[in-house]
C-alpha cells in the first residue's frame, strides 16, 4: 500500500483568456457530496470582478461584429471539445452532485451547447422584421447584442444549468462574466479550460469561482455591465436594487431553480438582444 500523499489541486480564475490567481490570494476547499476533499478553488474578489468586466468589454466589439456563421462555428467547436472531455465531466458532475445520472446530464449539456450554437445564424431572421409603413420608406428591425452580461450560475446544477445560462449569452454576440456555483465549481473550472483551448477569443467568456452573495452585488452595480442574470443569487431583490443604480437589464427568473432537463426555447436568446429599427427612404 502506497504512503504517497497526492498533490492537492488549486484551480485559478479564468479572465481574459488567461488563468490568474485571485487578486486577494484567497482559496477555499471544494468537497464532494460526502465531504471528501477534491481541490482548492480561487476565491474571487471585487478586483477580480472589475478585471473580468474590463476583459469582457474589450472583447465585445470583436465578438459582436463577427458574422453569425463564425460565432456558430466557434461555439460548435466548444461542443466538440466538451465531447472530447466527456469522461472528466462525468466524474466531476458525479462528485459535485452525487448523482448516477451524470452521463446523461453531461450528454444533455453538450447537446444544449450545440442547440444554442445552431441558433446564431437564425436569430436575425426569427427576431428581426421588415415593418410595413404608410409612406415612401423601408423600415427594418434587427436584433443587436446588449453588451456585457453578468451571470450568476445555478447553485445546484453544476454543468447542465451552467451551460443553459452561459451558452445563450455567447450565441447572441454578448460577452459574459460568470460566477460559478460556489459548492460545485469543478465543472465550471473544466469548462473554462475547454474555452481557453477552443477558438473562443479571450475575454468573451470569463469565469470566476467564489460566492454569489459576495460577488453578485459588485457585478450588479458595475457601470459597465449591461445586463445581469440572477439565477444563482439568494437575494435577487437586493441584486435588482444594486442594478437599478446603473440602469441595467435584470432578467426575470423563477424563484426556484428550473428543471434544466426540459427542452430550451429562444426566451433566453431574446433577453440579451436589443431591437434596432432602421428607416430608409425609397429611391435613394
Amino acid at each position: 500500500m502506497s504512503d504517497r500523499i497526492s498533490v492537492a489541486k488549486t484551480y485559478k480564475l479564468y479572465i481574459g483568456g488567461k488563468f490568474p490567481r485571485s487578486e486577494s490570494g484567497r482559496v477555499y476547499p471544494v468537497n464532494d457530496t460526502k465531504g471528501k476533499f477534491l481541490a482548492n478553488a480561487a476565491h474571487a474578489s471585487r478586483k477580480d470582478v472589475r478585471d473580468a468586466v474590463s476583459a469582457a468589454r474589450k472583447a465585445f466589439p470583436g465578438w459582436s461584429s463577427a458574422t453569425a456563421y463564425n460565432r456558430g462555428q466557434v461555439l460548435y467547436r466548444v461542443a466538440e471539445m466538451l465531447e472530447g472531455r466527456r469522461e472528466q465531466f462525468v466524474a466531476e458532475v458525479t462528485a459535485s452532485e452525487g448523482t448516477r445520472k451524470a452521463p446523461s446530464i453531461v450528454d444533455a449539456a453538450i447537446d444544449r451547447w450545440v442547440w444554442y450554437a445552431g441558433w446564431t445564424d437564425k436569430i436575425a431572421s426569427v427576431l428581426g422584421a421588415a415593418n410595413p409603413v404608410a409612406g415612401p420608406y423601408f423600415s427594418f428591425t434587427v436584433p443587436e447584442p446588449t453588451g456585457v452580461v453578468g451571470v450568476l450560475a445555478p447553485q445546484k446544477s453544476s454543468l447542465l444549468g451552467l451551460v443553459s445560462v452561459l451558452a445563450p449569452v455567447l450565441a447572441t454576440g454578448c460577452t459574459a462574466v460568470m460566477v460559478s456555483s460556489a459548492e460545485r465549481p469543478l465543472p465550471a473550472i473544466t469548462l473554462s479550460e475547454v474555452l481557453a483551448t477552443s477558438d473562443l477569443p479571450g475575454g468573451v467568456a470569463n469565469i470566476l469561482t467564489g460566492y454569489a452573495a459576495e460577488l453578485g452585488p459588485w457585478l450588479a452595480s458595475h457601470g459597465d455591465v449591461n445586463a445581469i442574470d440572477p439565477t444563482g443569487a439568494e437575494d435577487r431583490a437586493a441584486l435588482a436594487r444594486e442594478a437599478a443604480g446603473t440602469v441595467k437589464r435584470v432578467l426575470s427568473v423563477p424563484a426556484e431553480e428550473p428543471d434544466w432537463t426540459q427542452r430550451p426555447d429562444i426566451a433566453r436568446l431574446r433577453r440579451y438582444l436589443e431591437a434596432k429599427t432602421v428607416w430608409h427612404p425609397m429611391g435613394v
